[in-house]
């Protein structure tokens, strides 16, 4: 069962991304797994003033919803990740402003290993989903393969998803995100990345992976 005290938790940690400037009114939506059922913000509402009644409640496993109330369109990713990644208890959509203004580049970067912080992360590879119509069916199975493997990824013309262990670790993997993409912009282009041997000694001596 859901308890108020979950709920409240939900709450808070979206208000949380929405005072961050990740989402903007109605945009971006979170998701909580609590064992086999999953907290999901509501079709329209707005992320940075989340209200109970905004809340859906629905079962992971085929995403039926069990409190009357309608999911974000985009539901079907969130649960897929979730179904996906036993590894992963929540999943946020945002459109945060330099990693937006990156999505819609004519030329989006291959490389956004600027600081230390985003191969250590975010993920020293970002997969790039084609533009697809916000709560299609293909954009959530774009999104579902890109994060199976991966903890976030850019939606061209659209936003970022990223996912975590908790609400902590997924709010860290969209603000380096966002920090990489504002030093992409503010650099105008002009920005070195971290080579692939000093990505490896990263992970050798701070994320403790033996060469």
């Amino acid at each position: 069962m859901i308890t108020a005290e979950q709920i409240e938790k939900f709450i808070a940690q979206a208000h949380r991304v929405g005072d961050a400037g990740l989402t903007v009114c109605s945009s971006g939506n979170l998701s909580w797994r609590i064992g086999e059922e999953a907290l999901v913000s509501g079709t329209g509402s707005w992320v940075p003033s989340l209200t109970k009644e905004k809340i859906a409640v629905c079962r992971v496993a085929d995403g039926e919803v069990l409190n009357g109330v309608k999911p974000s369109m985009e539901s079907g990713f969130h649960l897929g990740i979730l179904r996906e990644r036993p590894d992963v208890d929540v999943v946020l959509h945002f459109q945060s402003p330099y990693a937006t203004a990156v999505a819609c580049m004519k030329e989006i970067p291959r490389n956004f290993n600027v600081t230390a912080e985003v191969p250590c992360h975010v993920g020293s590879v970002i997969p790039v989903i084609p533009y697809f119509r916000p709560g299609s069916p293909e954009l959530a199975e774009q999104v579902k393969a890109a994060l199976k493997d991966h903890n976030s990824c850019l939606l061209r013309k659209h936003g970022q998803v990223v996912c975590g262990k908790d609400f902590d670790q997924a709010f860290e993997r969209a603000m380096f995100f966002e920090m990489a993409c504002r030093i992409i912009v503010l650099s105008g282009g002009r920005y070195e990345v971290l080579s692939q041997e000093e990505i490896d000694d990263l992970e050798t001596y701070i994320l403790g992976k033996k060469p």
